[in-house]
């Protein structure tokens, strides 16, 4: 693929393919992708390593709720503040302290692990610090990523982003599987920790920059002034709650993917991450397919029918026994994930304004992010009080209702 020497020059693509791509022809947007890949798979393997570690830890569904409620916690509390922080600041630098700040918690959790001293409070507290980097560089990320390519190649960008997401969810419980059979456990996080000089190195090299204009307002007048626009702009505020509502319901899945993994299909570590890599596949193919057709005019109510499809395919995988099954299953769920989480984000991203983008982004990503740590403790203490089962049934009846609901109304949204 030819790359484009000037970074803002957009070439009209021809291709399916060439369209999905297209944004990797900005070396900004190049550079950024491939850092946050790497960082990503590290994450992946962390998160592989660390679900097992606390099954083994606690035996408990619920601590693994928990554990994915105090990583989101950090999001719900400080993610607006980041917002106005990534309006008024170098958006670098911030998701410079965001990666140290991460980079860190690892490599804790990786002396821990290797002195034989951890608990699962560590991981409770690690987490919950962990988090706290990210409800800062979150919005900031989301608010640097238009600016690296042009406008109308923005919704390509978000699917890649979600791509290099994805790939790593694929690859990196591979690499989890591989080093813990090479390794143990302190292999997977201390290679995390290895993993965020990435995108360290890439921020240091980007050339894309915002510089915010100089204010003597008060953070919670920067707050009013970002809420205001969210809701006078009605088909964002229902854009997130939306997104809001599929990670409520939809998050669970991969949440409780360890149950499944060792109480029903009797498995163990190899083949829990063989499970999470199968997601990540359908998510892979479903960002690649929403990147080829995100010049679709009907994106909204595409959003919804995926999301009622996704809610068949929650309660499929939930009942079936069969593993070859579940993993087919398990594939098409991961690809209809991604599509609404994608769609929903772009059109979040296509409907702000600049300089309101960054705390436009941390409102929704609060929504977006807390449907995570809400739906994992829900769904996790249903998981324990009743079964696995039954909570990823209730989660896809909820998922349909909300879906049907839109379809029926004369939302704004659906006029985008």
């Amino acid at each position: 693929m030819a790359i484009a020497s000037d970074p803002m020059i957009s070439v009209k693509p021809t291709g399916f393919l060439s369209r999905s791509f297209q944004p990797f022809r900005y070396r900004d947007f190049r550079l950024m992708w491939i850092g946050a890949f790497t960082s990503t798979c590290g994450t992946w393997m962390q998160s592989v390593a660390q679900s097992w570690l606390v099954l083994e830890l606690t035996g408990s569904a619920f601590y693994l709720g928990l554990v994915g409620f105090l990583a989101d916690l950090p999001i719900m509390l400080f993610s607006l503040v980041g917002g106005v922080v990534a309006d008024r600041a170098d958006r670098r630098k911030l998701l410079l302290g965001s990666q140290y700040t991460q980079m860190a918690s690892a490599f804790i959790l990786t002396a821990l692990v290797f002195a034989d001293k951890v608990q699962v409070w560590h991981i409770l507290a690690l987490v919950f610090i962990s988090g706290t980097g990210q409800s800062f560089g979150g919005p900031a990320y989301q608010a640097l990523i238009p600016g690296l390519v042009p406008r109308q190649d923005v919704p390509k960008a978000i699917a890649l982003n979600s791509i290099q997401f994805n790939l790593a969810r694929t690859v990196g419980p591979l690499f989890a599987a591989a080093a813990m059979a090479a390794g143990g456990l302190v292999l997977c996080f201390g290679l995390n920790g290895l993993s965020f000089l990435a995108v360290i190195v890439s921020l240091y090299i980007i050339r894309a920059t915002f510089l915010p204009p100089k204010t003597t307002e008060s953070v919670y007048a920067g707050l009013k002034q970002g809420f205001a626009y969210v809701k006078s702009r009605g088909a964002l505020w229902q854009l997130t709650m939306l997104g809001f509502v599929s990670t409520f319901c939809g998050i669970p899945l991969l949440t409780l993917l360890p149950v499944f993994a060792k109480d029903i299909f009797g498995l163990g570590a190899t083949g829990f991450s063989y499970l999470v890599a199968t997601s990540g596949a359908g998510s892979i193919t479903g960002a690649l397919l929403y990147a080829g057709l995100s010049h679709n005019r009907h994106r909204p109510v595409m959003v919804l029918w995926t999301q009622i499809v996704f809610a068949l395919l929650l309660s499929a995988f939930a009942v079936s026994r069969i593993l070859p099954l579940s993993h087919i299953i398990l594939f098409l769920a991961g690809m209809g994930l991604m599509t609404m989480f994608a769609s929903i984000t772009s059109l979040v991203q296509l409907g702000t304004s600049e300089e309101l983008r960054g705390r436009t982004m941390s409102i929704f990503m609060l929504a977006f992010r807390s449907g995570m740590p809400l739906g994992n403790l829900l769904f996790g203490y249903l998981a324990e009080r009743f079964s696995p089962t039954s909570a990823l049934i209730v989660a896809s009846v909820l998922l349909a209702i909300v879906a049907t609901g839109f379809l029926a109304s004369n939302s704004n949204m659906k006029r985008l």
